[in-house]
């Protein structure tokens, strides 16, 4: 006679816990996970300083960059490629919160950084890059 196959009836290890990430800070993002219309990306203190966001085209992006924790302030934010991602809004709250709009193309499909700029208000020279977020327009697909 032939051995049978053991089976084990012990428990596995249980997965580690994992904190459900928003859709919009997803680390990769095909295409099937882009997010459409609108969405808001926060940045708070201690946050990575990269994030990668999958849109649909005409999404609107609403990035809203909490005041940081050291003697930094936001100071303006840039798209590497307007064309694809173009910053259509900016103000600073009184508390240094910072709020910005990101409009995706309509029709196109690329890729393009977004980089949000902070400097010390008293210290003289260029503001440095504090966040960046790598945005990827695509499009929908056609069919035909």
């Amino acid at each position: 006679m032939g051995s049978a196959p053991t089976v084990s009836s012990a428990p596995s290890a249980p997965a580690p816990p994992t904190s459900p990430a928003p859709p919009a800070t997803a680390s990769s993002a095909p295409a099937t996970g882009c997010v459409a219309r609108r969405t808001e990306v926060a940045v708070a203190p201690g946050d990575p300083p990269r994030r990668r966001l999958c849109v649909r085209p005409g999404t609107v992006v609403s990035l809203v960059l909490r005041p940081r924790a050291d003697d930094k302030r936001w100071t303006a934010v840039r798209s590497s490629a307007p064309v694809f991602v173009l910053v259509s809004g900016w103000r600073v709250d009184a508390d240094g919160t910072a709020h910005a709009s990101l409009r995706a193309a309509g029709t196109r499909g690329g890729d393009a950084r977004v980089t949000a700029l902070a400097k010390a208000p008293d210290v003289a020279g260029v503001a440095r890059v504090a966040f960046t977020l790598d945005m990827t327009v695509s499009p929908y697909a056609r069919e035909g």
